[in-house]
């Protein structure tokens, strides 16, 4: 019998990193999924201030997925004119496009954020987002009222949430409460803070949900709700 083959998830990055980042970053997750699983990720497209901790050479900028203020974000802001979603959500769509086909998203944090949004779009039947599941890892939701439509009514889209209970940055409530927008939840947390877990208990956790979706099997299993 033929090996299945992996599942692509398209993976979008956090606030101030890039495509570059998340695939250095992710190093012992893409072991842990070796086989079942293949990230793809790709750049936001809005290019920010380089800071002191980044690139000295310059070739691989901060990148962020829309912004809460001029040139700024902050999670936790209702920002009254955020900027440059649209932009983003188009090059997520084209990416989908012209380099799926994709199964599901993976995103942390900021990114995380966006792929909800994704999600919510997706459950009320927007073509652009051919997605079956999604990965959120530090997600949260916006907290800008031009935003909040996409958290209006239940999102019916299979997904893991992966939740740091000692996360400063993305403070686990935060993470928490956007699960809730999302019809059966799986939530995921572990004891550590701000990045994307692979110890052998979250790899046998992202096995067992990303199993439901695995092309052998057919048609997707929509995976119970709980804690895991």
């Amino acid at each position: 019998m033929a090996e299945a083959r992996p599942l692509r998830l398209l993976a979008l990055h956090g606030y101030r990193q890039s495509a570059r980042r998340l695939r250095q970053r992710t190093g012992a997750l893409r072991k842990a999924l070796r086989r079942r699983a293949e990230l793809v990720a790709i750049d936001a497209p809005h290019l920010l201030p380089a800071g002191a901790e980044d690139d000295p050479d310059g070739d691989d900028p901060p990148r962020g997925w829309w912004f809460s203020g001029p040139g700024t974000f902050e999670a936790g802001e209702a920002a009254a004119a955020p900027a440059g979603l649209e932009e983003s959500l188009s090059a997520v769509a084209a990416a989908l496009e012209e380099q799926g086909p994709f199964d599901g998203l993976l995103g942390f944090s900021q990114g995380a954020a966006l792929a909800a949004m994704v999600c919510a779009l997706r459950a009320r039947g927007d073509p652009r987002f051919p997605v079956a599941f999604a990965v959120l890892v530090a997600a949260f939701a916006s907290r800008a009222p031009a935003h909040g439509h996409f958290y209006r009514e239940p999102i019916a889209l299979p997904t893991l949430h992966v939740v740091g209970d000692t996360d400063a940055v993305i403070a686990a409530p935060l993470s928490r409460e956007l699960a809730r927008c999302f019809v059966e939840p799986v939530v995921l947390t572990h004891p550590g803070g701000h990045f994307i877990p692979a110890a052998p208990e979250q790899k046998k956790a992202y096995l067992e949900f990303l199993e439901r979706f695995c092309p052998a099997q057919g048609q997707a299993e929509r995976p119970g709700a709980g804690e895991v």
